[in-house]
């Protein structure tokens, strides 16, 4: 495996606080790594320095061998579009905009937006159905999908979570870390930042947080990505069906969303 990315003696301080204090991580390409810890460790202060949203006060960013801890906001706006796919809880779907506009227009801050590639970022993740719905008019869980499949549009080196499912309810937590699964399994780094242990359980690495510090870093002996990654309801991306059988995996979440919408009603 090769590094991707790398904090060197990272600190952010805000007057007399330090938010992160004197971090080392390395991460190498193809890993999945959680990093959590509770309210105030850090975490978010962590992903916004790797996502290039914020810089260190002191330290160096290595992306891909390259420092860029020194570089202008402009730059780093350039290289997140490039090389990193940001999921935040919150979704940040605009709300004029369907589902597929809304992954193309990812692709309209990166190079040039693709209809028919944003339809299949969608399908890929089952929502080819709902590609002209507006937010206003998706569950939660599709939302969320729709911000993965943005993320993943335009092939990025890292793909970064920031509390993908905290918003959530269980089916749909499982239908994100599924698709969380099977991208480990093509080979993406997966950063995901979560204070939930079910979710970080499913990493391959687990970093842990506390005070600004990493107190832990370790490999996680409960990974298992070769078992069946859709066994329990749905088999989203396709996974487990045989070749001669029919594949639902769509119908099986839209109906039990539907359900859920008009329970809600």
């Amino acid at each position: 495996m090769s590094t991707v990315l790398e904090l060197k003696n990272i600190s952010k301080i805000y007057d007399d606080i330090k938010a992160l204090d004197d971090v080392n991580l390395k991460i190498e390409k193809g890993e999945w790594v959680a990093i959590m810890g509770p309210s105030g460790s850090g975490k978010s202060t962590m992903m916004n320095i790797i996502g290039c949203l914020d810089k260190p006060s002191i330290g160096e960013v290595l992306l891909d061998g390259n420092d860029i801890s020194k570089e202008s906001s402009t730059s780093l706006t350039q290289i997140r579009r490039e090389k990193i796919g940001l999921i935040f809880q919150q979704f940040h779907l605009v709300n004029y905009l369907n589902a597929v506009e809304n992954v193309m227009l990812a692709q309209y801050y990166h190079s040039m937006p693709d209809q028919k590639e944003a339809q299949a970022a969608l399908e890929r993740v089952g929502l080819g159905a709902r590609s002209k719905h507006l937010p206003s008019q998706l569950s939660g869980g599709e939302q969320q999908r729709v911000c993965i499949a943005r993320a993943l549009i335009n092939s990025p080196e890292i793909i970064l979570a920031d509390e993908p499912t905290g918003n959530l309810d269980e089916a749909n937590e499982k239908l994100v870390i599924d698709i969380f699964r099977q991208l480990h399994k093509e080979g993406k780094t997966l950063i995901v930042v979560t204070h939930a242990p079910e979710v970080g359980d499913y990493a391959q690495r687990i970093v842990k947080l506390e005070h600004g510090k990493i107190v832990s870093d370790n490999i996680n002996p409960k990974f298992n990505n070769d078992e069946n990654i859709k066994g329990d309801k749905y088999d989203l991306l396709g996974l487990n069906k045989d070749e001669d059988k029919e594949e639902v995996p769509l119908e099986k979440v839209e109906n039990n969303e539907s359900k859920e919408e008009k329970e809600e009603e």
